[in-house]
């Protein structure tokens, strides 16, 4: 297995796949690099080094108690970007890996970073504040740690309908998919899969999105039930510099699995353009 070692000990697991400019891809809670096979397969053939790691506590990674942040997440990404001499990178982050890439570029700059993605990420902050009235009421992540601690196994079961959007009505659902999720969600510690929460829905990256100084796309469904639109694509890509926005009508979070064929020919065109 590929792996790094972090300062703390932690173990990290990574794909490396291709040669090429490298695409750095950060995945989203309770995932794996795994979420992201089907752009780094597609990217990868077409002449491109493709690069996912296993967040801290998630797949193939180490389950420590610690670092279940947002900063230690960032941490980690400089730790393998810096140990594989990673440089002129395109960073993809989908769901809590946006935030990943938000505050990787917040801390650590952009000396290595080409262009960054924002697929249906959390920035700039998904709980609704005084000073965030469009974000998710506290109860919402209350009841996500809930499900965590009462049925984990179930709860990544259910979660995958409104994941993928299936349980729209009409929607094409693949059990295939769903059981994937379900995996995926299991190989996660229950740690990460628990404290990740309070890092993804109360971290504010407003302050890292104005330090984004690289072409940025942002990606998102208008139909995504777990990091709505509005508290989320709509503000981050007005905070940085010359963002483009690209929104796909009816899309779920999970379109970089239900949309595959779309996201990947957008994320092509961006890498080229």
């Amino acid at each position: 297995m590929s792996t790094i070692t972090t300062k703390d000990g932690t173990e990290i697991y990574y794909n490396d796949w291709g040669s090429g400019q490298p695409v750095v891809f950060s995945h989203g809670w309770p995932l794996s690099a795994d979420a992201f096979e089907d752009q780094m397969f597609f990217l990868a053939s077409r002449g491109y080094r493709c690069i996912a790691h296993d967040r801290r506590g998630h797949g193939r990674s180490s389950q420590p108690w610690n670092g279940n942040d947002l900063d230690t997440y960032a941490d980690d990404l400089a730790a393998l970007v810096d140990k594989l001499d990673i440089k002129n990178a395109i960073h993809v982050g989908h769901s809590t890996g946006g935030g990943e890439v938000a505050r990787y570029i917040g801390r650590h700059g952009t000396k290595r970073v080409s262009k960054a993605v924002l697929v249906g990420a959390i920035p700039p902050l998904m709980l609704k504040t005084p000073a965030n009235p469009g974000g998710l009421p506290i109860e919402v992540f209350d009841q996500l740690r809930a499900g965590v601690q009462a049925d984990r196994s179930k709860f990544w079961i259910d979660l995958s309908l409104p994941f993928y959007g299936y349980n729209r009505a009409g929607a094409k659902i693949s059990e295939g998919v769903r059981e994937s999720f379900w995996l995926q969600g299991m190989m996660a510690g229950f740690p990460a899969s628990y404290f990740c929460i309070k890092a993804f829905s109360e971290t504010d990256l407003t302050e890292d999105l104005k330090k984004f100084d690289v072409p940025t796309l942002v990606l998102h469904g208008d139909d995504d039930q777990i990091v709505p639109i509005g508290a989320s694509a709509l503000l981050s890509s007005k905070i940085i510099k010359n963002a483009k926005l690209v929104v796909y009508k009816g899309a779920p979070h999970g379109m970089c699995t239900t949309l595959k064929d779309q996201v990947n020919a957008e994320l092509l065109a961006f890498i080229k353009g």
